[in-house]
């Protein structure tokens, strides 16, 4: 059978129509789907299952390093935006506003009452009403290093929405923190953004390349923005979490000053950091395949799915029973110190729908259980990662003692196949713009399958020379910590160059 031929449960496959197939993976696997509002999703069990499992290892990670989670208003007054001016222009056009407290009819029909005296923003981020609130805490350099984190949903009015990479209202966690030296703001912001790092790639098995954004990119408001750039199956980058050291910058916009070591007054140091379910998308881009979702078992709500095959009403106890005994042994087991996650899949519909619903949404391991089964002490199981691998025969006792070195090794095989994708596709020998512009003029929507990714070149520095990527819809990603420190030639201007950047098209 040729290539062409070969039947996918995703159609069109990422070769055909890379954006229509992610689309329907994120439809297919039951993650979300789009709501009545504009450029709003609604997060699904699977999809949802998965972000608990994702703030539940985030939020250890961050009491860990000393932060603990309050919860500040949504809605935060335009007076305090008005502050500082760099962040607000920044947000300006992403705002939705609330500018009336009631409704009332006219004529038959609900119009906006009760003008607010001021109006109100719907958070985008909450850096000004946080500030405003550690002015009030803060007098004095005891009360530093203060350490908070939020878990919340913010709101940008998105112009071109794409479901779970940018909606108009999606979930995250800011945290803020405030320090009495530089040193101790940039080596929170250094921490964290290695919290992300360690997290997206141990735990989502999602590659990133950590650096620092160039001034032209940074968080608006921010001395310095740090970051996790991810590359996508289509090759364009995907920025994964961001961390900021925002200098006196909101400290002076809400007078967050203390009394220093000397006894005179000082503003704090200010960090932001934040995630979002756009990680959600990230892990379609990078792990799913034309069949559908692929679950990294560590963030999967169910690690393991059990299907009961029921060919007869004759079968059915003794298949039930003998399902819910295999449970019983794999919920004794454990997988990265933590019990399985497991399910029977109950619902009465054939046991092949079954099978392909959870092929679709990615569960790590599948296995069907049927009366042969029963008879040899046996389960049948299906691997997601390698699902060209077909089903394989194996004895219970060794498949539920030898779990959580199965769900191990698809971890690493996700995380693997990532990898090497991402070096494949990082061009390192582009050094003129010539080749440069050759690189990125194929067509965009052809990139899954011609090869293009990211360009790892030098650059002189020149922000001038920026404008030349726009025609090709390139950004400059990021500065990687690991430069080489040799020089070479700018590959926009031609003129010396020592530093290293990650240019490429992006989400």
């Amino acid at each position: 059978m040729s290539a062409q031929a070969v039947k996918t449960a995703i159609t069109p496959t990422r070769a055909e129509n890379y954006n229509e197939w992610y689309q329907k993976v994120v439809r297919a696997s039951d993650m979300a789907e789009l709501s009545g509002v504009r450029g709003c999703q609604i997060l699904k069990a699977w999809g949802y299952g998965i972000w608990e499992q994702m703030q539940r290892d985030l939020d250890h990670r961050f009491k860990e390093t000393g932060h603990e989670n309050y919860y500040f208003p949504l809605y935060i007054p335009l007076s305090y935006f008005a502050r500082e001016a760099e962040h607000v222009d920044g947000f300006a056009k992403e705002m939705a506003v609330v500018t009336h407290h009631r409704l009332k009819k006219v004529d038959g029909k609900l119009v906006p009452d009760g003008e607010l005296e001021e109006p109100l923003v719907i958070r985008p981020t909450s850096e000004t009403i946080i500030g405003e609130s550690m002015s009030k805490w803060i007098k004095s350099y005891r009360d530093l290093p203060l350490l908070l984190n939020q878990w919340a949903n913010v709101s940008r009015w998105e112009m071109r929405p794409r479901i779970l990479l940018r909606t108009t209202e999606f979930l995250w966690q800011e945290g803020h923190t405030a320090h009495e030296t530089q040193e101790d703001a940039m080596r929170e912001t250094r921490q964290m953004l290695e919290v992300y790092r360690s997290f997206c790639e141990d735990v989502l098995a999602v590659p990133v390349i950590p650096g620092e954004k160039i001034a032209a990119e940074r968080f608006p408001g921010a001395v310095n923005t740090f970051c996790i750039e991810a590359m996508m199956q289509d090759g364009k980058a995907l920025q994964a979490g961001t961390s900021h050291y925002l200098g006196h910058a909101f400290a002076k916009a809400c007078n967050i000053q203390f009394q220093n070591r000397d006894g005179n007054l000082a503003y704090v140091h200010t960090t932001s950091w934040g995630v979002s379910t756009r990680l959600l998308g990230a892990m379609v881009m990078t792990h799913a395949d034309d069949n559908g979702m692929r679950t990294p078992p560590r963030v999967a709500p169910w690690q393991v799915v059990i299907i009961p095959v029921l060919r007869n009403d004759a079968d059915k106890a003794a298949v039930l029973d003998y399902c819910e005994e295999l449970k019983a042994d794999l919920l004794t087991s454990t997988y990265e110190g933590e019990p399985v996650r497991v399910k029977t899949d109950l619902r009465d519909m054939p046991g092949g729908d079954k099978r392909w619903d959870w092929i679709k949404r990615g569960a790590p391991l599948i296995v069907e259980i049927g009366p042969k089964d029963i008879a040899q002490r046996q389960v049948c199981v299906t691997r997601r990662d390698n699902l060209s691998a077909g089903k394989s025969f194996e004895d219970r006792a060794n498949f539920s003692g030898n779990i959580g070195h199965v769900l191990s090794a698809i971890q690493k095989s996700l995380f693997d196949q990532a990898l090497t994708f991402q070096k494949t596709r990082t061009v390192t020998n582009i050094k003129d713009w010539a080749a440069f512009e050759a690189y990125f003029s194929k067509d965009a929507d052809s990139s899954f399958t011609s090869g293009q990714g990211f360009v790892r070149a030098k650059w002189c520095g020149d922000a001038d020379s920026l404008a030349k990527l726009d025609a090709l819809a390139v950004t400059v990603r990021c500065i990687p910590f690991d430069q080489d420190g040799k020089e070479g030639v700018c590959v926009l201007t031609g003129k010396p160059a020592t530093q290293e950047v990650i240019f490429a098209r992006a989400y």
